[in-house]
């Protein structure tokens, strides 16, 4: 059954009172329910209606007291004031006071309320879907389900994110490339107290140093060439949740006081700008650098780095938790299969044996695109050693950084054989372990979707 829409109408003359509530009522998902003074309405509150309709001219309490002590139970309830006169200055003063809409009585009252409630509705709407998105992306990022660990490594990590998510320390993050620091960052951010605020993350090494600064904190119009208008920089666009500082120990040192200054005051000043604009941020920094040797180095700021310690988490690489390989593997095989609306598949015992034989200096990042590249190759439901290809020379990781078709990974892998062993197909076909027909025609198929585009 679906939730009914309850709309409460306080009026004390009960022929208008009346035909507001036929008119509401025409819609069987509306409840209503009537109120001649303002102290029944108050008596009911505890009831949560969705819509208050409320007369301005009430004998026993002003409206503008009646309003407030709404307000005081629950500030988001929607309040919508009908007069008898229009009072432009009386409207504009409620409408400061957080009332919806204020109408006065005519021949058209009973359609806008009739669209307001439409509207309201189709807000309820909007929040209950950002509210199950908020849930997906919670479970998303659930480490104790998509971080996949048996470790005790591991779960010394799982231990200190349990840790975070309970504080707004700020949180620091170390590992290998590759070991999941953006992950962990996510994890934390959604589960924890500001998970309803915005995840912003930032890779300081991606940017260029000239533009970094106007990345983080924003810019004026005219604040330099090219800055044709203002911009909010990623501090303000984190406001009230989490910003990801990935690859901290790449922030230019120039940079860095800036940075120290902002943590510090909680406050940034846009290149350009003499305005300072508070900000309530959680920071979270990952790095694959020894920070503490860039320190020793003068490489970065000691007082920056203590500002910035917080609660280190330190992931381990995957060379050092062998046992996770297996559960990772059978994790990521599960997931693009569905992802791709394939049949289940499984690892054959000598499949195992391989992939607990390579060292993955890609870490988990490169654990997964193996598997999904085993996958794509696999004719079977079971992945053979075969279907497990290992690329020191040239990560097949950078094959799968992208989002594609089942059908473009295939041109891709081909493509990226061909080049590999410069054309010979009589090789690929052997790597591959497919036909040279199977080669010509994929090869036909790329050539006329190419001249096709």
């Amino acid at each position: 059954m679906p939730t009914l829409f309850k709309v409460f109408i306080v009026e004390d003359d009960e022929w208008y009172q009346r035909m507001l509530e036929h008119h509401i009522s025409l819609n069987p998902d509306n409840e209503v329910e009537c109120f001649f003074t303002g102290k029944e309405l108050l008596k009911n509150l505890y009831k949560d209606p969705d819509l208050i309709t409320l007369d301005y001219s009430l004998g026993d309490e002003k409206a503008d007291d009646i309003i407030k002590r709404i307000k005081q139970y629950d500030p988001d309830i929607p309040v919508v004031i009908i007069s008898g006169q229009e009072n432009v200055s009386t409207a504009v003063d409620l409408l400061k006071e957080g009332i919806y809409d204020y109408i006065v009585k005519d021949e058209d009252t009973k359609d806008r309320v009739w669209n307001i409630i439409k509207h309201l509705k189709q807000n309820v709407n909007l929040k209950e879907e950002l509210n199950q998105l908020r849930q997906e992306v919670a479970h998303k990022y659930d480490f104790s389900s998509t971080m996949v660990g048996e470790s005790e490594e591991m779960q010394k990590v799982f231990t200190l994110m349990e840790k975070a998510v309970k504080t707004n320390i700020t949180v620091s993050i170390t590992g290998e490339t590759g070991t999941g620091k953006e992950m962990v960052a996510k994890g934390i951010h959604y589960h924890s107290k500001r998970s309803k605020g915005p995840f912003v993350a930032v890779n300081m090494a991606a940017i260029p140093s000239e533009l970094i600064e106007s990345e983080l904190f924003g810019h004026e119009k005219g604040a330099f060439t090219g800055a044709n208008a203002q911009r909010i920089g990623k501090f303000e666009e984190a406001n009230n949740g989490t910003i990801f500082l990935d690859e901290i120990g790449d922030l230019d040192l120039n940079l860095q006081s800036k940075l120290l200054r902002v943590l510090q005051e909680k406050e940034v000043t846009r290149v350009g700008g003499n305005k300072s604009i508070p900000i309530e941020v959680r920071v979270i920094v990952a790095t694959h650098k020894d920070l503490i040797e860039e320190v020793q180095q003068g490489r970065f700021r000691e007082d920056l780095f203590y500002r910035l310690l917080g609660l280190p988490i330190k992931l381990p690489p995957l060379n050092r938790r062998v046992n996770d390989i297996i559960l990772l593997a059978k994790f990521f095989i599960d997931e693009f299969v569905k992802e791709n609306q394939l049949s289940p598949m499984t690892l054959s015992p000598e499949s195992v044996k391989k992939l607990m034989a390579y060292n993955y200096p890609g870490n988990v990042r490169e654990l997964k695109a193996i598997i999904e590249l085993a996958v794509v190759m696999s004719e079977k439901t079971v992945i053979e050693p075969q279907d497990i290809i290992f690329t020191p020379k040239k990560p097949m990781a950078n094959l799968m950084l992208e989002e594609k078709s089942l059908r473009k990974y295939t041109f891709d892998i081909i493509q990226y054989y061909l080049e590999k062993y410069d054309d010979n197909i009589m090789k690929v076909a052997d790597v591959l372990d497919i036909g040279k027909s199977t080669i010509y025609r994929i090869l036909k198929e790329m050539k006329e979707e190419n001249e096709a585009a």
